[in-house]
């Protein structure tokens, strides 16, 4: 095996036994889910931040390897290891997460319409999101919250979470898995793994992840305003 390969293995980037912090939150009820910090190596912030892709639109986008640079492929290639998976899955109650296909998606920025109530498809297994902003401002916009119900952003199942650098919230998908944000609009770094119950969801998935990609390439201004004025409970089902 090739050193490098060697010593990655060896010092992840996203070690799972960081999830057995003393701080680390895990709850069953209203569904499951999980929210931990301090995820991530302090001196691998820079590298990372270096290494993120540059995006020209808002919202998530299909991962490509040939977008991002080294560290940021490294971290990816952690959190979607099979066995990595299967220890996040065991904290919220799920067998062998590892066997699921992986859909990553990572955002650089959000517009003002991102961050509606909702609870994820049926497509999906379970989600988790990694945070990588070294600051955020002093305002609850564009903070995760999990939620009890579909028409309240302010019925909050756990404290809100900042989107800072090894911020990490994950949630196993259920029809009332209901989470959100209030509307913000700016840079916004996340890394987002799903686990998906097929192949076949995957590549569909990434089909229109792609499209997304080059309507907000060729219409940005457009995308910018739909939605800007939101209401701030504004939700969708899935």
């Amino acid at each position: 095996m090739p050193a490098a390969i060697t010593e990655n293995r060896a010092h992840p980037l996203f070690d799972p036994a960081r999830l057995d912090r003393a701080d680390t939150i895990v709850r069953n009820d209203p569904f499951h889910f999980l929210v931990a910090s301090g995820q991530l190596p302090t001196n691998a912030a820079n590298d990372l931040q270096r290494d993120f892709p540059k995006y020209a639109g808002a919202g998530f986008f299909p991962y490509e390897e040939k977008d991002c640079g080294p560290s940021m492929n490294r971290l990816i290639a952690d959190l979607t290891d099979p066995s990595v998976a299967s220890v996040v899955g065991a904290k919220l109650g799920i067998d062998n997460l590892g066997q699921y296909p992986t859909l990553v998606t990572l955002c650089r920025a959000l517009n003002k319409r991102h961050g509606t109530i909702h609870t994820d498809s049926k497509s999906k297994v379970a989600t988790a999101l990694l945070y990588l902003n070294e600051s955020w401002p002093d305002i609850s916009d564009g903070c995760f919250r999990f939620l009890k119900r579909i028409d309240s952003i302010d019925d909050l199942a756990t404290p809100e979470i900042k989107p800072l650098y090894g911020n990490l919230v994950v949630f196993k998908r259920a029809d009332n898995s209901f989470h959100g944000h209030l509307p913000y609009a700016g840079e916004r770094r996340v890394i987002q793994v799903a686990w998906l119950t097929s192949e076949d969801e995957k590549l569909r998935k990434t089909q229109r992840g792609k499209l997304s990609r080059l309507f907000k390439k060729l219409f940005g201004g457009i995308d910018r305003r739909l939605g800007a004025g939101r209401d701030k409970n504004a939700a969708h089902r899935d």
